[in-house]
């Protein structure tokens, strides 16, 4: 994946670094980023998806990075879809664009599909921020965006908060239809953006449990 991704982004009028976090994982995932060219950026402990994608967007901050890109490393995602992303971002407008994959639902299991518009729907209804595809990993941030968007959640349920995060800063949020690429891995994932049914039921807990503590903070 990351030497698809530096083929995809090299030679455009931008210069790009490939960062990968290595969350805590007991694998060769580090050495093997690194031989194909990617920065390591490793925790020694698991922090979850929210977690780690704050660190990689913390070093695109503290690096000077005009804007940041995520995406899944389970092989879901088209580089050709981030470099769309970056394009629209670049142009400004946006401060917080989201991959949707439920603009064009081609590809997407029916399972997932229902997932993900079910969270979508609970992030409106809780947060009032209301975009297809809340659960995408595929998202393009602008400088304003990593200079003001904290999250507190570190599992699952940050991408429900992070929309949540950057309307109460203001920030311009917007969607973008891409590619959905299921891999035997990603496939083994089933259930909603990769998780498991029962995980989808936590997140939803997790986020009304957020919402009701802070009414009263």
């Amino acid at each position: 994946m990351i030497t698809d991704l530096k083929r995809t982004l090299r030679g455009k009028n931008h210069s790009f670094t490939v960062v990968v976090v290595d969350d805590g994982s007991k694998d060769n995932t580090a050495a093997e980023a690194k031989g194909a060219g990617a920065e390591v950026v490793r925790h020694i402990l698991n922090t979850g998806q929210g977690g780690a994608s704050a660190t990689g967007l913390s070093y695109a901050e503290q690096n000077g990075f005009d804007l940041a890109a995520t995406m899944d490393a389970d092989g879901q995602h088209d580089p050709e879809d981030m470099l769309n992303g970056v394009k629209i971002a670049a142009s400004g407008g946006v401060d917080l664009l989201i991959g949707s994959r439920l603009i064009d639902r081609k590809g997407m299991s029916r399972v997932k599909r229902i997932g993900n518009a079910g969270l979508s729907f609970v992030t409106f209804a809780l947060f009032g921020v209301n975009v297809a595809d809340s659960q995408s990993g595929m998202r393009v941030f602008s400088r304003a965006a990593l200079e003001k968007l904290r999250w507190k959640s570190n599992r699952y349920e940050f991408c429900s908060e992070m929309l949540w995060r950057a309307r109460q800063q203001g920030l311009r949020i917007d969607e973008y239809p891409i590619k959905t690429i299921y891999t035997e891995y990603s496939r083994s994932r089933s259930g909603i953006a990769g998780q498991s049914n029962w995980n989808g039921v936590n997140i939803l807990k997790n986020l009304i449990r957020r919402r009701i503590v802070e009414l009263f903070e």
